[in-house]
């Protein structure tokens, strides 16, 4: 399940809600193991995505969910597993980052914002979700990995 085996699937957001519907259907495919990368600049999407998952797993709009910048991680008890929300942009790529409990994040569902600093420890089987804003307001995603699931994506295309 190498990320780079299968063709990446690129889809427009036009709004915050496509975005937010695509994050409901990642959740709906996700399990324990998994791993959802989550690129982009600042303000590129990939909070408002996190978010989006996380209240549907939870299944509380409501939901609280503070960006992990400070504390770099917060975790979420769901019916699909722990999920663990990474926000990583704070953090100097190294060794180190195996004491963020990236070992046992790994083996639950771990939801990694600025996984670039990630280094070696990236799982090859990540989906990994690249997010780029366009001048209209829109939101242009890239996704890969996942070859078993990714085509249940496409929908959204």
């Amino acid at each position: 399940m190498d990320a780079a085996s299968s063709e990446p699937l690129e889809l427009v957001l036009p709004s915050l809600d496509a975005t937010e519907a695509l994050a409901r259907r990642v959740g709906q495919l996700l399990r324990p193991g998994d791993a959802v990368l989550l690129s982009g600049p600042l303000g590129a999407g990939k909070s408002a995505f996190a978010r989006a998952l996380l209240r549907d797993l939870v299944g509380d709009p409501a939901l609280e969910v503070p960006s992990p910048s400070f504390t770099l991680v917060q975790s979420y008890e769901t019916p699909r597993g722990v999920v663990h929300h990474y926000d990583l942009w704070r953090v100097e790529p190294g060794p180190d980052l195996r004491e963020l409990g990236l070992d046992d994040a790994f083996r639950d569902i771990a939801l990694i914002e600025w996984p670039d600093r990630l280094g070696l420890q990236t799982p090859d089987d990540a989906l990994a979700i690249t997010f780029t804003p366009r001048p209209d307001g829109s939101r242009r995603a890239v996704l890969s990995g996942w070859p078993d699931r990714l085509p249940q994506l496409m929908d959204l295309a």
